[in-house]
């Protein structure tokens, strides 16, 4: 079977995709530094995978990690704009120079694909909706200029030095394991976290912001399909529902689902959160098959079971 390197592959996303390659008979490597990542992710299928702690600043323990890899899924990031905002250096440090050290260390190992984990953030607030890929980048934050900055580096090196690269442009993606105690929470985790314990959660701004939600399995499928295509090789995918929601709407299906009695507070919205974000799946479709199989409803009901089971 193919051998697989996952970066940040005790992460949120990462994670799922490890398990889902496992399960599919894959040799799996998550390479991690424990930062944000967490072994308890990996616990689970600790007998199927091979776990490395390393760091993605590493150039030589990456060489080593890379060996003998036929695909490689970057999953690794500091995934933050208001951290990034707060310490652009180590967002640089990480998202784009250890972007390029996956690039690297996948060419020189002859590597047969590498998957990139880039950002819907790059739109920036750009009111045309909804979201295409040929669209003018915008980003408003270092962490979305990182994002963009990995997006040129994998095209550079598609063309240039012939390793076949597709960047997936995540939208706003939330599920199980998804870590609502980090003070860069996203909305999902820290809302659900917040009602489960009866407690009001923080809106930033009117709650008229909208977002794409997507359910972290239709975002693993979207690796897999871009691992396989040689269609999207060289090419930029949205991967989304396409499909907008306001937070207000989201506290509300929360609030519904949870039970919860207790109302949502307001606070100053946070600098470099784009007002509005949908995108637009047609390449996905044409390119990966794609087709999101779990709703936003559906995906928010199997979030809250989980969060309630790990309580």
């Amino acid at each position: 079977m193919p051998r697989m390197l996952v970066t940040g592959g005790a992460g949120f996303i990462g994670s799922h995709i490890v398990e889902r390659l496992a399960g599919l008979g894959h040799e799996v490597v998550v390479y991690d530094n424990f930062s944000t990542g967490k072994r308890r992710n990996v616990e689970g299928i600790a007998g199927r995978v091979t776990v490395v702690c390393g760091d993605v600043r590493d150039l030589p323990a990456l060489r080593d990690a890379a060996r003998g890899a036929d695909v490689v899924f970057h999953e690794a990031a500091l995934a933050s704009v208001p951290r990034s905002i707060d310490d652009p250096a180590a967002s640089d440090e990480v998202n784009v120079h250890g972007t390029l050290n996956v690039l690297l260390a996948s060419r020189d190992a002859g590597v047969k694909r590498v998957v990139y984990a880039s950002s819907s953030s790059i739109y920036g607030n750009s009111p045309e909706l909804p979201k295409r890929e040929g669209m003018h980048p915008a980003p408003e934050s270092p962490y979305a200029a990182g994002k963009l900055a990995g997006e040129l580096y994998c095209g550079v090196f598609s063309t240039l030095y012939r390793l076949p690269c597709v960047m997936l442009r995540y939208f706003n993606v939330f599920g199980p394991r998804q870590d609502p105690k980090s003070q860069y929470a996203a909305v999902v985790p820290l809302f659900t976290s917040a009602l489960l314990r009866d407690e009001s959660p923080v809106i930033f701004g009117d709650g008229g912001q909208s977002r794409d939600f997507t359910y972290v399995a239709n975002v693993v499928e979207a690796n897999l399909a871009a691992a396989r295509s040689e269609a999207a090789v060289g090419r930029v995918i949205n991967v989304a529902c396409g499909a907008t929601t306001t937070v207000n709407e989201l506290c509300a299906r929360l609030r519904a689902l949870i039970g919860a009695k207790v109302e949502p507070t307001h606070a100053p919205p946070r600098q470099g959160d784009v007002r509005h974000s949908c995108a637009d799946v047609s390449l996905a479709r044409a390119l990966l098959d794609f087709e999101p199989g779990v709703s936003l409803d559906d995906g928010l009901e199997r979030t809250v079971e989980w969060f309630r089971s790990a309580a």
